[in-house]
């Protein structure tokens, strides 16, 4: 099978494999993996922050980004299809008392005016934002828009978290380090097991206590490991070897849109929006290409390290024989 489904499917690859085994590790709660360390060092340095601490999930990283920022009863907003109101079940009410509440914006983007008419909304108080948006289809934002609406929350004496899941696909698909949107938010989350090819593994930065905080809710959250080094082995490989790369990844959904009638252009990262109809993943699947659900009304088509140019083209082949049969 064409796996589009997403970009989570990706395997190690052999390099990353040898990475992995050849790992230097120690007891990470002793702060002694000189491997996990390492990692921590660099991330920090590439988001524009003072720390950096290396957790299993990108979802336990924020959840343990917002019970440091915010305290019980106060309120996290974030937009109504971010990842952390829909695939985090609950968590920051569950683990730390929050209160959340959900915003309709377009492509992900809470506006400035948004925030400023927000009740109950300060000090103590979270706005996530998440770069890039997977919910629209891997939009990016615009660090000016990006830039104005933090400032609306931080005018209320709100902070911060950016939800950089795929924060790398944003950068190299924008050109810009990503500590462009990384230094600007108080925390940020970094994953690495989706378009970096890792098998798990996640980052959180911000401010140096910021951090050291974090490790309660690691600890709280069963985040804690030991010899850590095997997974950090393999994100520090995905930083020498799978950033740049992801260019790739998003010529190639370019390819894939237009190869089936779409602009190009809606394909801003590695996402390519299908337009829904009934049984078109089901038929698409039986001829051997998988696609998967972004919003309702709409399928993704994701592109990633192990597909190539041959899978895309023949990928393009059956999606154009299917929408045309049932056009």
């Amino acid at each position: 099978m064409i796996d589009l489904r997403s970009d989570t499917v990706t395997k190690p690859t052999p390099g990353m494999l040898a990475a992995m085994a050849a790992a230097e590790v120690g007891d990470e709660q002793e702060r002694e993996d000189p491997t996990t360390n390492e990692l921590q060092r660099r991330m920090a340095e590439l988001l524009g922050h003072e720390a950096a601490l290396f957790l299993p999930t990108a979802t336990m990283a924020n959840q343990a980004a917002l019970r440091v920022l915010s305290r019980p009863g106060c309120k996290v907003v974030a937009e109504e299809r971010t990842h952390v109101l829909i695939y985090e079940w609950g968590g920051p009410a569950i683990h730390s008392g929050l209160v959340m509440q959900g915003l309709v914006a377009e492509a992900g983007r809470p506006t400035p005016e948004q925030i400023e008419e927000l009740d109950e909304f300060g000090p103590g108080s979270v706005l996530v934002l998440e770069n890039t948006h997977r919910s629209s289809g891997g939009r990016i934002w615009p660090l000016d828009e990006f830039r104005a609406t933090l400032d609306a929350a931080r005018s209320r004496g709100a902070a911060v978290h950016l939800d950089g899941a795929r924060l790398f696909n944003a950068a190299v698909g924008a050109s810009v380090e990503p500590s462009t949107w990384g230094t600007l938010a108080d925390t940020v989350t970094i994953c690495f097991s989706k378009g970096l090819g890792c098998p798990f593994g996640a980052v959180l930065a911000g401010p140096a206590e910021t951090v050291e905080r974090a490790w309660e809710g690691k600890f709280l959250f069963g985040g804690a490991l030991r010899q850590s080094g095997i997974a950090a082995a393999a994100m520090l490989y995905a930083l020498d070897h799978h950033v740049e790369r992801l260019a790739e990844d998003h010529a190639r959904a370019r390819r894939l849109a237009e190869g089936i009638g779409l602009d190009p252009a809606t394909a801003e990262t590695n996402f390519v929006p299908i337009p829904d109809e009934p049984g078109l993943r089901e038929r698409l699947l039986e001829r051997g290409v998988g696609v998967g659900d972004l919003r309702p009304g709409w399928l993704r088509a994701v592109t990633h390290l192990d597909v190539g140019d041959e899978e895309i083209e023949r990928a393009v082949d059956v999606m154009q024989e299917v929408l045309s049969v049932h056009a």
